[in-house]
């Protein structure tokens, strides 16, 4: 059981802006695709009794929490954030009957259960959506409404209500004859956004929370939860906002963090969690700095307990993702200090690189070009975030040190932002060529990260059935499964499962990782990250840590303020008053090479490429 496997917080240690330490504070979070992580009746696609089946390999990895993205009774226009019935499973996935088997087996072996929350829209195939459509006067103004720009035409291009765009390309605003007027999606036309401002939608949604609870769910990872209140203006207008290279105002830009947004998480707080213990309420949050994090996850405020902020994951793109740039080492760490020093006294983060909407990150800032590589720079940035103060979280095959899909063809790719932004960019604005679109995919698509898990080198990885009668997977497996899966890792000592087992078990085990304060160290330096971490007060077996990682393929020399901690003097040379000929093997904690190696890395003050280490001062 993983719950018996993370040792207590010490009396006393803040975390969060509370006295006494959340019990998240040092537990690690794993989130399921559950469409691409086990097929248990081999139709080609993942269900809820492939992931019990594999709950064994989860508890073993050492998580304490599953995340689960949507499962619910869906139309599958954007792989189940299209929500038609919240109170149901899809049939692709199971039944009710299968998702209580689930909770029970997790629960059993001290794994809590998250569910994906979907709340700034639903499907338009749900039954509120549909009585809205209709005019019914008690779902009129569930969702939002509006008359065509005055002075046009309405249906003709122009007449949208206002200049906002749609996340998967055109405007967020589509005409229904039917209704008159036009409706919001800041996402496809199949998603339109629920009207907050009306209290009856406020209190059908936490309904459906609490009764989630009731059967056994422990909390929720809240989609675009920062989307939902909208800017209304005095006459109950959306107004314009900055437009982008394809003309349009990003509904996330717009309507993020909107003017009512503490109150209705307040208000749901109050309403559904409120008297409730044991639960995890965490939200994905476009637009929210991180000043705004530390106040959202402040407990005296009642909010929400951490939030996905998105500016390292923004920083590398020239305009939008589709225009990637290389990784500029200073400027993630400049990000990341402003995530950590915003909460170094109260509020909480986060902690990823890895989710179903962004690209494999060992793909993305690694490098794959040889194995040995890829495992080394897998660990090293596994090691860089985990080190971190905030809520470490993993998505499927981030352990295995799962690379991008490279596919090659158009027709591979199953998303629905990759496939409408082709045509959005390719065919209907101009924008890129067919080519540089490709390109862009094969390093930015949603679909790198939606791959079958590789669990065994078979045809198809364990995944699904290979049978004569067997249709094989909904998306093609990554090529290389051969050689990353998780029956080769879980044999090999030295893999990059081996290594997330560490990470985890130093998150349990050592209250430093988990609560303790963070100072980085060298901001300027382009290769490499190091960072303190610290105790505000000592705690008997434990000492401050040192992260130190060399994050590019180049032999790096280690930095100056790094330098100093480890024992170098002003001219390069081990000092003879606290040399590193102090440090023994014992005080590297974790290492992405073997620590005798690691150890004498430091005595020539040079790092391997991806050398990683922690050292216990």
């Amino acid at each position: 059981m993983t719950d018996a496997q993370r040792s207590p917080l010490p009396r006393g240690m803040h975390a969060n802006g509370a006295l006494d330490g959340p019990w998240w504070a040092n537990a690690v979070v794993y989130q399921v695709y559950p469409r691409s992580f086990q097929d248990s009746n081999n139709d080609g696609i993942g269900d809820i009794p492939g992931i019990t089946s594999r709950l064994d390999y989860l508890a073993d990895l050492g998580v304490d929490v599953l995340w689960l993205s949507p499962i619910y009774r869906s139309p599958q226009d954007d792989n189940g954030y299209d929500i038609a019935d919240y109170r149901d499973v899809d049939p692709m996935f199971g039944t009710l009957y299968d998702l209580d088997e689930l909770i029970g087996q997790a629960h059993a072996r001290g794994i809590r259960i998250v569910m994906d929350l979907v709340v700034n829209h639903t499907s338009d195939e749900h039954a509120w959506f549909q009585a809205s459509r209709r005019g019914d006067p008690q779902y009129a103004d569930w969702y939002w409404w509006r008359p065509a720009k005055p002075g046009h035409t309405p249906g003709t291009p122009g007449a949208e209500p206002n200049n906002w765009g749609s996340d998967f390309g055109g405007s967020a605003w589509t005409y229904d004859p039917g209704r008159g007027a036009y409706y919001l999606h800041s996402f496809s036309r199949k998603q339109p956004d629920l009207n907050w401002e009306n209290p009856a939608v406020r209190d059908a949604v936490y309904r459906m929370m609490g009764w989630w609870l009731d059967r056994g769910v422990d909390g929720f990872r809240m989609d675009v939860i920062t989307l939902i209140s909208k800017p209304v203006a005095a006459d109950g207008t959306l107004p314009d906002g900055p437009a982008d290279e394809s003309g349009y105002c990003n509904s996330q830009v717009a309507a993020a963090d909107g003017p009512r947004l503490d109150e209705f998480l307040a208000e749901m707080r109050s309403r559904v969690f409120d008297g409730r213990e044991g639960f995890l309420t965490v939200g994905e949050a476009p637009g929210i700095t991180p000043v705004r994090n530390r106040h959202i996850t402040t407990p005296n405020h009642g909010e929400l307990d951490m939030l996905f902020l998105f500016d390292h994951m923004m920083f590398d793109e020239r305009g939008s993702k589709w225009n990637p740039l290389p990784l500029d080492l200073v400027t993630l760490k400049r990000i990341m200090r402003r995530y950590q020093e915003a909460v170094s006294v109260e509020g909480w983060n986060a902690l990823f690189f890895n989710n179903h909407d962004q690209p494999r990150v060992v793909s993305r800032w690694g490098d794959v070009s040889t194995d040995d590589l890829r495992v080394r720079s897998a660990k090293a940035l596994a090691l860089v975030l985990h080190m971190h103060r905030g809520t470490p979280y993993i998505y499927q095959g981030e352990e295995l040190g799962m690379t991008n899909a490279g596919f090659t063809s158009l027709s591979q790719y199953r998303d629905i932002e990759s496939l409408s932004l082709y045509d959005v960019r390719v065919l209907e604005d101009k924008l890129a060529t067919h080519e540089q679109m490709i390109s862009a995919l094969t390093m930015r698509s949603r679909d790198n990260a939606r791959t079958p898990m590789p669990w065994d080198d078979s045809r198809y990885a364990g995944f699904t059935g290979s049978g004569p009668d067997d249709p094989g997977p909904w998306m093609e497996v990554n090529p290389n499964k051969d050689v990353i899966n998780a029956r080769n890792e879980q044999r090999d000592p030295y893999s990059v499962l081996a290594f997330y087992r560490r990470l985890i078990d130093l998150r349990h085990t050592d209250p430093v990782v988990s609560v303790g304060g963070w100072r980085l160290l060298d901001a300027d330096d382009k290769r490499v990250y190091a960072f303190v971490r610290s105790l505000p007060v000592p705690v008997p077996g434990h000492r401050d840590l040192l992260v130190v990682a060399n994050l590019s393929s180049h032999t790096a020399v280690i930095p100056p303020e790094t330098a100093g901690l480890l024992g170098f003097d002003q001219t390069g040379f081990p000092s003879r008053s606290s040399g590193t000929a102090g440090i023994s093997v014992d005080d590297i904690v974790l290492s992405t090479y073997p620590a005798d190696h690691t150890l004498a890395s430091l005595t020539t003050r040079r790092l391997e490429p991806w050398e990683a280490f922690i050292y216990r001062m």
